[in-house]
């Protein structure tokens, strides 16, 4: 019998796991990662890069997906057969003369995950999350959410004959397009008591004790789906790394699947170096930010603000330590925005006509940062990644034109401008 190509490793003792063992941390109780042997990756594919340009503009499935292109780099053990997907992926970059004047980045792109399925990135992790919790006969999924992995989560195992998903939700705490998300996909919905925090303790303790299937971003099968935004990005770009890639961070998921997939395409052969990575916070929710100040010794935890980028109102990020280690690896930086500074940003990307979430506008708010402080330089090349769509989140966009953030006064408010149904207050009102 053929050596497995894949298996479950610790990130910090080294213990190996079988990957079809239902566990979400090692018996040292640190995170476990999805470990490919790419050396034999290499001999059974020779060419990757060929075989994922080949797949680009299929209507094959698997393969018309973003994420199932690099089925040999995400799952290679999985069959075909049992993928779940919608297809996701295939989202664009969005670059323009007027992007890069507002953020003072001449060379700006910008990567809309906002474009998914669910009009999130959540998209990529869920698709292989459900995918395996299918493989493995699991029958029940459940996830903490702050809105976007819940979505997902419910989608996804929609899909699948016989499963059900449940979904944990700070009540009052999501914006109401993502609660009518999961709950319009059939999630059985908790509303509970507490802030994000609370509920992801909640939905650990329910999988410990239950037959239920963790798909939150500690499931290190998620964290394979989620690399594909970045080798998705470089393939968009000739398999040329960027100098920078700039990242919101909220449960340090996402981060760490960027990381993890640059790294294994450089070791492949798909790119021959690696760029350097920028996670942004909302002060209101800063953990990572203030552990980054400290040099990663201390491991800091908050509790969590209200922040109008509620989806990364996290105090006590599950994903740390990866992401720690990808900040380090990349020889990253780590930034924190203000409210303003993230609504500004979110409503300069606006204006231009890339409709972004308050999240991806804490990251454009970071690059604005950065660049004023010449961490990122003149010339250098940046790719920002939007995680969620602004229709997301459609009242904090109407509350900030009409001035009804609280103690925020908008500089580009937009608000609509009430008129008599007449043609001279018409025109009136339009200056004409």
């Amino acid at each position: 019998m053929s050596p497995a190509i894949s298996w479950l490793q610790c990130i910090r003792c080294g213990a190996r796991y079988d990957s079809h063992e239902v566990r979400y941390r090692c018996d040292c109780g640190d995170l476990l990662e999805v470990a490919h042997d790419l050396a034999r990756l290499r001999e059974l594919h020779p060419d990757l890069k060929r075989l994922f340009n080949d797949r680009v503009g299929t209507n094959e499935l698997p393969y018309a997906s973003g994420v199932w292109r690099y089925h040999e780099m995400i799952l290679p053990e999985l069959p075909a057969g049992e993928i779940v997907t919608k297809p996701e992926g295939n989202t664009n970059l969005y670059r323009s003369p007027k992007l890069s004047r507002e953020f003072a980045t001449a060379r700006l792109i910008l990567k809309h995950e906002g474009e998914n399925p669910t009009l999130s990135f959540k998209d990529r992790g869920m698709t292989a999350g459900v995918s395996w919790a299918k493989h493995l006969g699991r029958k029940i999924v459940a996830c903490a959410s702050t809105g976007d992995t819940s979505a997902a989560m419910a989608a996804y195992a929609a899909q699948v004959e016989d499963m059900q998903g449940v979904v944990f939700l700070p009540r009052d705490k999501v914006s109401p397009e993502q609660l009518a998300q999961a709950i319009t996909y059939g999630a059985k919905t908790l509303a509970i008591e507490t802030d994000f925090d609370g509920c992801m303790k909640l939905v650990q303790q329910v999988c410990d004790q239950r037959p239920v299937y963790l798909l939150n971003s500690m499931n290190p099968f998620r964290i394979e789906g989620q690399k594909a935004i970045g080798l998705e990005a470089v393939q968009q770009l000739g398999w040329r790394a960027p100098d920078w890639f700039v990242i919101p961070v909220g449960n340090a998921g996402n981060i760490s699947a960027l990381g993890k997939g640059l790294w294994e395409a450089r070791e492949l052969g798909l790119i021959d170096r690696l760029p350097r990575i920028a996670g942004v916070q909302a002060l209101a929710a800063d953990p990572f930010y203030r552990s980054y100040q400290t040099g990663f010794r201390e491991k800091i935890t908050v509790t969590a603000q209200p922040t109008a980028a509620s989806a990364i109102r996290i105090g006590a990020p599950v994903s740390h330590d990866k992401a720690a280690a990808v900040v380090q690896r990349f020889h990253g930086v780590v930034e924190a925005v203000s409210e303003e500074e993230l609504m500004e940003a979110k409503a300069l990307a606006d204006r231009c006509g890339v409709a972004v979430c308050p999240n991806s506008g804490v990251a454009l708010a970071g690059l604005r940062k950065l660049r004023a402080r010449g961490v990122i330089a003149d010339g250098e090349s940046v790719v920002v990644i939007l995680t969620a769509h602004g229709a997301k989140f459609s009242q904090v966009g109407v509350d900030y034109h009409t001035g009804r953030l609280p103690g925020l006064s908008p500089k580009q408010p937009n608000p609509p401008l009430v008129v008599s149904a007449d043609l001279p207050a018409v025109l009136r009102a339009l200056g004409l």
